[in-house]
């Protein structure tokens, strides 16, 4: 969707959610689609509850295994934005939110994401290795000189010029 259709999708949409509530009231009545909303509510935290597990727990094990888990990563950004459609009050968004429930939808939405998305796997939580002890280097080292300083080489003595000093300045 082009970036200038935006505002007016934000604009139109309560007025389509208010177009289904009247549909669907006249339909099946004031009290069963109340208690539609309601229920699409607590289905989508129950969904989110059910299906976040999963996605987190494939995530933790993907980086466990030393690998990028873009697209666990992503499919849990769906299931977050699933929940939250669902959560909405309105058919529409429940609509968009159950079909993004769907593994099939994600996959789906995946394939058109891959191409527009990178993840970067720079960070330490990305590296294999053992749980608390330093992780493992991955690659070359940077090149360039190596300096090993002992506690002798290296001593910095505090700045009496400094605003942040407890000793007497020079102007004092």
């Amino acid at each position: 969707m082009r970036l200038s259709l935006i505002p007016i999708a934000i604009f139109l949409m309560p007025l389509a959610e208010i177009a289904g509530f009247v549909v669907v009231g006249k339909a099946v009545g004031l009290w069963a689609t109340l208690g539609l909303v309601i229920l699409s509510a607590m289905l989508g935290a129950a969904l989110l509850r059910i299906q976040g597990t999963g996605i987190l727990r494939r995530i933790s094990q993907e980086t466990q295994n030393g690998g990028i888990p873009s697209r666990d990563l992503v499919h849990g950004a769906m299931i977050v934005v699933a929940a939250f459609l669902l959560l909405l009050p309105g058919f529409i968004t429940d609509i968009l939110g159950l079909l993004l429930f769907l593994p099939p939808v994600r996959d789906l939405a995946w394939k058109y994401l891959s191409k527009r998305i990178v993840v970067l796997g720079s960070s330490s939580a990305f590296r294999g290795g053992s749980r608390g002890g330093p992780k493992p280097q991955s690659g070359p080292r940077p090149a360039g000189p190596v300096v090993d300083l002992d506690q002798e080489d290296f001593q910095r003595e505090p700045n009496r010029n400094s605003p942040w000093s407890d000793k007497k300045q020079l102007g004092d």
